[in-house]
């Protein structure tokens, strides 16, 4: 990645543009990062990734709630068993 100042990114905003065409470009102030700058690809990459997290963390959220509700009917001897023991009847 590429790393500039933000002073270097305002005199130099055009061939920024360009530049993160091939590699995103960090922006810094202070010496700490501040900003990023990404091509249209990426950053349709990126949401793509955050959309399927989010996906991913909503069927957890219901497989959980399922089992959860399932955990209620369960009967007491059911309550008793351990994972080896359903192992072992299997």
């Amino acid at each position: 990645m590429i790393t500039v100042t933000s002073v270097e990114a305002q005199n130099k905003f055009g061939q920024l543009l360009d530049m993160v065409q091939r590699e995103p470009v960090i922006i810094t102030r202070h010496g700490r990062a501040t900003a990023y700058m990404v091509s249209p690809k990426d950053m349709q990459e990126l949401q793509d990734l955050q959309a399927a997290r989010r996906k991913r963390r909503e069927a957890v959220a219901e497989f959980e709630a399922h089992f959860a509700i399932a955990d209620t009917r369960l009967t007491p001897a059911a309550r008793k068993l351990k994972d080896e023991d359903v192992l072992r009847q299997a």
